[in-house]
């Protein structure tokens, strides 16, 4: 199941000490229980049993680490859309879960509109994209046209949370 089809907590359901909760862990996910309650007034047990709610109601659903692709040898950024011949759900959910399960994807996008995924990659260089695009895309048979667009820079969005600028 995708997480945009899980059902979705109110937004309702939070209140200001969760939002500033995830203010702060926006601003700085490294925050430990301690640094997060203390900034915020709460006692730490308040704290942990918010985050645990939080995590545990699928408004926080994971961790990551942002890693630095160029430094891994893959300096090579694009955009690759995809377009299908046919659409049925059984293709669809198949060929979404092969594309987002392939090495190099950084993100996969299933969209409305003229194309029906966008995927976000990384690769060593030209050849290696092509390679790409010719070894995990087009070899489905429900691909009908690709067009891939190179990513010059990459700029992070604030996001929905306020976050401190400090």
């Amino acid at each position: 199941m995708s997480p945009l089809a899980k059902v979705q907590p109110s937004a309702a359901a939070l209140d200001s000490v969760d939002r500033r909760i995830l203010s702060e862990l926006a601003t700085n996910p490294e925050l430990t229980n301690k640094a997060l309650a203390s900034r915020l007034g709460l006692a730490e047990s308040t704290c942990a049993y918010r985050l645990r709610a939080l995590r545990d109601s699928g408004v926080i659903t994971g961790r990551r680490l942002d890693v630095d692709v160029r430094s891994l040898g893959y300096p090579l950024q694009a955009v690759i859309k995809v377009r299908l011949g046919s659409h049925s759900k059984e293709h669809v959910e198949k060929l979404y879960d092969d594309l987002a399960a392939t090495p190099g994807v950084i993100q996969a996008f299933h969209v409305a509109g003229a194309d029906d995924f966008h995927l976000h990659v990384a690769v060593e260089d030209a050849e290696a994209l092509r390679d790409f695009v010719l070894q995990h895309v087009t070899v489905h048979r429900v691909v009908r046209q690709t067009e891939t667009q190179l990513v010059f820079e990459l700029r992070e969005g604030p996001g929905v949370l306020p976050r401190d600028p400090a």
